[in-house]
């Protein structure tokens, strides 16, 4: 039994190295050690433990001394080094058919932006552009739709009629981002508004098969069943921890915790915390917080910057959110803005094109760019490329919660048939109406406690 998958290989160990030097952390000590080990063929199962002596000298590295950032992992220490001038929201001033309407929209949004972005996963600039080029469809307004390309076109893209385009779905298929969505809240459901970082972990080994999950979660996921208990499950022997695995599961620790961001952070952090450390951790209790803040406000600065109030100051995903609000207050465009995102990170590498810091930056672009529609919001959020549908996903639920399942777009709800089929127990098939009668009840309770 030889499952390649579960080695660590050559690219592994480059993001290793890269994943350092974002850390700040000195590697002088292991330049030799890297060159030594990615001379090695790592197919041949000998030569994994020289891979893993080298993950296992890397986290103990110091940091530099000019390094400037303060990146704690655990909650106390994150709460501590938030911003001092931290924004104080509304009270959740919402009726019964509000909050209802506010969640249903919430679910139907992430799916219908996380649909937009599935068939370009992967994509980079020169094929979804000249693609949508091609077809006179710049910029992108609408879903991608297999029909809509002739032969010619076909052929030019690759394009893969398993890949969920619009027209080729009767309902939103399976995905990852929709399927963390409704992991949250079956653990909520089961475990209740006081889960454990433990709750979260136990339920992935008896409810999620471990060819299902990617990069940080399986990483995560092995050593859980090597009985390597959270937090130490995050940081062994893993090179993704500040992939954006967990920011794609913050979706539902927001619709739990309607108007409470340091709640809804918290959520995500005792979730986060089994696969992640620093700005992995910190991208989804950003955006927990976004989503859980867009419950009492319409303003979408105000629901950033709450974002950013439950993370560290004096972060890297807090200066680079801080970043593109800039740009947009100085009256930078929205081509200008994803230019020079692409200008700091390389969709080519699959460190930068699946960090939390890229596609954060890409999800505050859609969001302010946006202007509050919500098809220009998703589409902004999905065209730059990188992780398309982690971004429309993300972005649909902040706009799905600011417009109410009642005022989004029939065109982009007909689609989807209000059905969702996710790889969770008890939620194979279900319609969203239902699945947000259950979010209701589990709110209930949160709201109750």
């Amino acid at each position: 039994m030889k499952h390649i998958w579960l080695y660590l290989n050559k690219s592994d160990i480059e993001t290793e190295r890269r994943q350092c030097e974002e850390e700040g952390r000195d590697l002088s000590s292991v330049q030799d050690r890297f060159e030594e080990v990615l001379s090695l063929d790592l197919e041949d199962l000998a030569n994994q433990p020289a891979a893993e002596a080298l993950l296992d000298e890397t986290i103990g590295l110091p940091t530099l001394p000019d390094f400037k950032y303060s990146e704690p992992s655990d909650l106390e220490s994150i709460r501590a080094a938030r911003p001092t001038d931290r924004q104080i929201l509304p009270a959740l001033g919402l009726d019964s058919a509000a909050l209802e309407d506010k969640v249903y929209g919430a679910w139907a949004a992430r799916c219908v932006g996380c649909l937009l972005g599935k068939p370009v996963e992967g994509w980079h600039r020169d094929r979804m552009w000249g693609y949508l080029k091609d077809l006179d469809r710049w910029p992108l307004n609408d879903y991608f739709r297999y029909d809509a390309a002739g032969p010619a076109e076909i052929e030019k893209y690759n394009l893969n009629p398993d890949r969920c385009f619009a027209d080729l779905v009767d309902a939103m298929p399976e995905d990852d981002d929709t399927n963390y969505t409704t992991t949250g809240l079956a653990i909520l459901k089961k475990h209740g508004p006081d889960f454990t970082p433990s709750d979260v972990a136990n339920f992935w080994m008896n409810e999620i098969p471990i060819l299902h999950t990617c990069t940080a979660e399986r990483v995560a996921y092995r050593n859980l069943v090597r009985l390597i208990a959270p937090p130490q499950s995050a940081s062994f022997r893993n090179p993704y921890r500040e992939w954006i695995g967990a920011q794609i599961r913050a979706d539902f620790f927001g619709y739990a915790a309607p108007g409470n961001p340091e709640l809804a952070a918290e959520f995500a952090w005792r979730d986060a915390s089994i696969s992640h450390v620093k700005n992995g951790i910190y991208g989804e209790m950003w955006a927990a917080a976004m989503i859980s803040a867009a419950f009492v406000s319409n303003d979408i600065r105000t629901i950033i910057r709450a974002g950013l109030d439950q993370i560290p100051a004096k972060c890297r995903l807090s200066a680079a959110v801080e970043d593109v609000l800039e740009w947009f207050d100085v009256e930078v465009d929205y081509d200008t803005t994803i230019y020079r995102i692409h200008e700091l990170w390389n969709e080519k590498r699959a460190h930068d094109w699946c960090h939390t810091i890229s596609n954060a930056m890409i999800v505050t672009a859609g969001l302010l760019y946006g202007e509050g529609d919500f098809g220009k919001t998703i589409c902004r959020a999905v065209q730059p490329c990188f992780d398309t549908d982690c971004n429309g996903a993300t972005t649909g639920s902040i706009l799905g919660i600011l417009h109410g399942r009642k005022a989004l777009p029939a065109a982009w709800l007909d689609v989807i048939n209000d059905t969702l089929h996710t790889g969770v127990a008890g939620y194979n098939t279900v319609k969203l109406a239902d699945i947000t009668a259950d979010s209701l009840k589990v709110i209930e309770r949160v709201l109750g406690r």
